[in-house]
């Protein structure tokens, strides 16, 4: 406590939004898993089980359209706590007996989830922009990253926590932990987060949650398609093929995906060092074209291989390393560039604009990644996957550079 003392309070501040984010990334991460393989051990079908996630979805694009606008008028602290308080009476509701655990009642809770999810990251990214001084970009570029990038490296320990508590406790049980713990970190965070932050000066009207920004609107439409690219094969398509062809357990599955995720939010840490931070550098618009273009070569060469009766196992292993690796920079090089992107004043309404964005993408991979499997199988995923990020990189080509000061323009 002592040390916490000595920091700054912007510093201090910057903690407890990260400690709030990583709290509810693990039960997101661990909620996620318990209820694909858990209703995959029901009997449902892939596109039935990604149907589970639709209104998941749909919610996060309607909450960060709206949550930008909301942070921008009541503080982003309010829009922050409301998310973990929402995330609380979403796995509350996964409580009830067996017997009620139907279609649409799940449905509800993951759109409660949905939206739990959505208004807490817009907070924690929007926040960051608040706390680092505007001629700062090295800096605010690695805060972001290690936001990120320890989100993720949490959301696949929630990945692992979620396929381990469903083998060691059962379902009900498992939910059971997460209200608790996550229900503390709520309390906490009401009586220490701060009042009056991301409260825009200029109170906006709500037809400015649409961004104006042409540098904004492209980065949004590359965000959404890479990470459909990835939740295509991601979110159902992967799983059940490594339970259902492979034969794996739950504890297994869960375990490959927890670690996938934990590399994949390392090397977004990592990502400043990677992409030349060490020559004093910062990302701009090429620097996005160019790690897109790249990444849309691995998931195409998965696909062949698998195609051509390559071991499942060795490919998906090996190839699904190296795409974490290359989309883990890419998801870090989008996070710095719409922190920096974005108006101070009222930050969230563009932020919220961008992940919109992304909970679009994800909606179109989450459908896509039941319907694709089912009909076709795991390699169609992974060609529609490289048919995305090849799109992203195409509305990347025209995002803004860096003058010559190192300044990406407005």
């Amino acid at each position: 406590m002592t040390m916490l003392a000595r920091l700054s309070p912007d510093v201090r501040q910057y903690l407890l939004i990260t400690g709030n984010y990583w709290a509810f990334t693990l039960t997101d991460g661990a909620l996620r898993m318990l209820v694909v393989l858990h209703f995959h051990q029901l009997g449902y079908s892939p596109l039935q089980v990604a149907m589970l996630f639709l209104f998941y979805e749909i919610f996060g694009v309607v909450t960060n359209l709206v949550g930008g606008w909301l942070g921008a008028h009541v503080g982003l602290n309010r829009t922050m706590n409301i998310g973990l308080a929402l995330q609380v009476v979403a796995l509350s509701m996964l409580l009830v007996p067996t017997a009620w655990l139907l279609v649409p009642w799940v449905m509800a809770a993951q759109a409660l989830s949905g939206i739990a999810k959505d208004l807490n990251k817009m907070s924690a990214k929007s926040s960051i922009k608040l706390l680092v001084p505007n001629d700062q970009q090295g800096a605010l570029y690695r805060w972001v990253a290690a936001l990120t990038g320890s989100k993720n490296a949490l959301k696949g320990v929630g990945c692992f926590l979620g396929g381990a508590l469903l083998t060691a406790v059962g379902f009900a049980p498992a939910i059971a932990i997460m209200v608790v713990g996550l229900a503390l970190v709520w309390l906490l965070s009401l009586a220490l987060l701060k009042r009056d932050l991301g409260k825009a000066k200029a109170k906006p009207k709500f037809r400015d949650i649409f961004s104006k920004s042409r540098a904004i609107n492209q980065l949004s439409a590359a965000r959404m398609f890479l990470f459909g690219a990835r939740d295509v094969w991601f979110v159902v398509a992967l799983p059940v093929f490594l339970a259902a062809s492979l034969g794996w357990d739950h504890w297994q599955v869960g375990g490959f995906l927890a670690a996938w995720v934990i590399g994949y939010g390392v090397v977004q840490s990592l990502a400043p060092y990677v992409t030349g931070r060490r020559g004093g550098k910062v990302p701009d618009g090429r620097s996005a074209l160019g790690w897109a273009s790249v990444l849309a070569v691995v998931p195409a060469a998965m696909a062949i291989l698998l195609l051509q009766g390559q071991s499942p196992q060795l490919v998906l292993i090996a190839g699904l390393t190296v795409f974490g690796v290359l989309f883990a920079i890419n998801s870090s090089l989008h996070s710095y560039l719409i922190v920096s992107y974005a108006a101070e004043d009222g930050v969230s309404l563009d932020v919220g604009f961008y992940y919109m964005a992304n909970a679009m993408g994800r909606l179109l991979g989450t459908v896509l990644s039941g319907w694709v499997f089912q009909r076709f199988g795991l390699a169609a995923c992974l060609l529609v996957s490289a048919g995305l990020v090849a799109t992203a990189a195409l509305a990347s080509v025209t995002l803004p550079r860096h003058d010559r000061e190192g300044v990406v323009p407005p």
